[in-house]
């Protein structure tokens, strides 16, 4: 069943600020990585526990904050643009501390998220955002990630060729509707 993502506004003549689309491409975000999650689980990759299934997610986040920095670059002026890719990040740093308080219990999740963020912003760096989709090496850091969270596993093997093949790509590409849906 394919993921649907609700990216028009309500009011569609109504201005918005750059932090209520960050809001938004947040949430989105957050549910197109959920969903990638659940995607490699029933494709019979076998996940630990909730800690590997949430650093799953949080790698996908990582990867579409990427993508949105990249479609930001296309769109808006670089202070826009600052602003817009900042409040997406806090707003994703709620979601992961959120959500993996309420699976794992009390603790500081965002701090280590943050350092993931800014380690992997200059791994991406690298790599480039063509018209038609991350480059084949953008794919497969993002699957190197996911491989190496989920281990050698027999039955995890051939995680990155799920996440470069098929995942990632779908991941860009619900994403990069949405993020030009709502700036319409």
């Amino acid at each position: 069943m394919a993921l649907r993502i609700k990216s028009h506004w309500n009011d569609d003549g109504a201005e918005r600020s750059l932090p209520e689309i960050a809001s938004a491409l947040a949430y989105i975000a957050w549910r197109i990585a959920m969903d990638k999650a659940i995607t490699l689980h029933c494709a019979r990759f076998v996940y630990r526990d909730d800690a590997q299934r949430l650093g799953v997610i949080q790698e996908y986040l990582l990867f579409l904050i990427q993508i949105a920095d990249r479609l930001a670059a296309e769109r808006l002026e670089t202070d826009d643009r600052r602003v817009l890719i900042t409040a997406l990040a806090r707003k994703l740093i709620e979601h992961v501390q959120d959500n993996s308080q309420d699976l794992l219990g009390p603790g500081d999740y965002g701090s280590p998220f943050i350092e993931r963020l800014n380690l992997r912003s200059g791994e991406y760096a690298e790599y480039q955002l063509a018209p038609d989709g991350p480059s084949y090496p953008f794919l497969r850091h993002l699957g190197f990630e996911i491989q190496t969270l989920m281990g050698e596993a027999t039955e995890n093997r051939w995680v990155i060729d799920q996440v470069m093949d098929k995942d990632g790509y779908e991941a860009y590409k619900t994403f990069a509707k949405a993020f030009a849906n709502l700036f319409e």
